[in-house]
């Protein structure tokens, strides 16, 4: 355990010291203790640009997109796999769905804009049939429902593992008696399957809440220059432009605490709320 345990407290529990520079004017050179303290005005200047609100709204709404359309998908994908009763038919299918999870964001976009973009595809397609070409890749209006299409394309495959693994421990003697009772597929879904995952399902939830406001660093920064940062900017690109591409470093770190602060507050939240249903949560 001693590698993992370094590697947790030198680059997250030591690296929480660098959120000092979140109240100070922090100059390199200087270093962060002696770069002159400012308190809470880099948080008042955050607060009152209209830019930083713009990338938390980004944030926010392509976050509840993500939520809503993509975390069911691993589940009902799961549920499918787990359905096959051929096992070859179903490593297959589990290869082929895991593939896109080890491709990285520079590929897929690659592949999205080679499809979907100005001259993709799906436009060429389009022209040959004589009809009007549309750019997706570069419309703004569709940047939200394109970046949630390319992480159910990505990830949905890889996030049916520990559903899999849930619904390998369901006893199939219940399923049994169900059906013996009379019970369809449906009712054993709601009656068998679904109270067996819960507590999972539960637990992925809180802790996709807690990264709420993580929605693609790399993802997103691929693609801002085409749709503008009114569309695609979000709080990660925010901090990467304003600390180290534009050097205000006290500015940007203020903005990543806040954004670490209310998805601690998120995962505290949404925690007691499992409690109040009965579920263990994440911690007791």
């Amino acid at each position: 355990m001693l590698p993992g345990v370094a590697y947790f407290l030198v680059f997250h529990y030591g690296a929480l010291v660098g959120n000092l520079i979140a109240f100070k004017e922090y100059v390199p050179f200087d270093g962060i203790w002696a770069s002159p303290w400012v308190g809470f005005g880099n948080f008042e200047r955050m607060f009152a640009d209209g830019a930083f609100w713009d990338a938390v709204l980004n944030t926010l709404w392509i976050a509840v997109l993500q939520i809503v359309f993509y975390f069911p998908v691993p589940l009902a994908l799961a549920l499918l796999l787990h359905s096959l009763t051929w096992s070859s038919v179903r490593r297959f299918v589990q290869s082929v769905a895991y593939l896109p999870h080890f491709i990285s964001w520079v590929i897929v976009v690659a592949l999205f804009q080679q499809v979907l973009g100005d001259t993709g595809l799906v436009n060429g397609l389009l022209g040959d049939g004589g009809l009007s070409t549309v750019d997706i890749i570069g419309n703004p209006d569709a940047f939200k429902p394109l970046v949630v299409a390319q992480v159910i394309w990505k990830d949905a495959g890889w996030g049916t593992i520990i559903f899999l693994a849930a619904l390998s421990q369901v006893d199939e003697q219940q399923y049994e008696a169900a059906a013996i009772d009379g019970a369809g597929p449906w009712r054993r879904f709601w009656h068998v399957t679904l109270p067996a995952i819960r507590p999972v399902i539960v637990l992925l939830l809180i802790m996709r809440l807690g990264d709420i406001l993580s929605v693609g660093f790399e993802q997103m920064l691929l693609q801002r220059d085409a749709v503008g940062p009114q569309a695609a900017e979000i709080i990660d690109t925010f901090v990467y432009y304003q600390g180290v591409v534009g050097g205000d470093y006290g500015y940007a770190a203020a903005a990543g605490l806040f954004k670490g602060v209310i998805g601690a507050l998120l995962v505290y939240a949404a925690n007691k709320v499992a409690h109040r249903l009965g579920e263990q949560g994440v911690y007791k």
